[in-house]
């Protein structure tokens, strides 16, 4: 089992959850190509972090790269900045700008 982390995102757990949801459980293979075709933020990280995570796996553990199984994907929240904007009548509102924690793991079918 071979595992890739992402500290920081810039992008709220939300919004990658519903991306890492589709390559839960499935191939690297398939999961890279569904990945590659996806238009999000998200996905392109993602893309990356399952990148790094097989490529940890073949190097670390010498698994093959073709039978590797994305096992397990945790997407938590991570550091948010709170910054205000100024409204009018000298009312402000509150920017709250969230980040995530991607932790993708790999291990080789049996």
């Amino acid at each position: 089992m071979a595992q890739a982390v992402l500290r920081g995102f810039r992008e709220s757990p939300r919004r990658v959850r519903m991306v890492a949801n589709m390559i839960r459980g499935r191939s690297a293979a398939d999961a890279l190509a569904i990945l590659r075709l996806q238009q999000r933020k998200a996905a392109k990280m993602l893309e990356k972090v399952l990148t790094s995570a097989i490529a940890n796996a073949a190097e670390n553990d010498k698994a093959d790269a073709d039978k590797l199984v994305v096992k397990k994907i945790n997407i938590d929240g991570g550091a948010v900045q709170k910054r205000w904007m100024a409204r009018s009548m000298g009312r402000a509102n509150r920017i709250v700008s969230r980040t995530s924690h991607v932790t993708i793991e790999v291990d080789v079918v049996v």
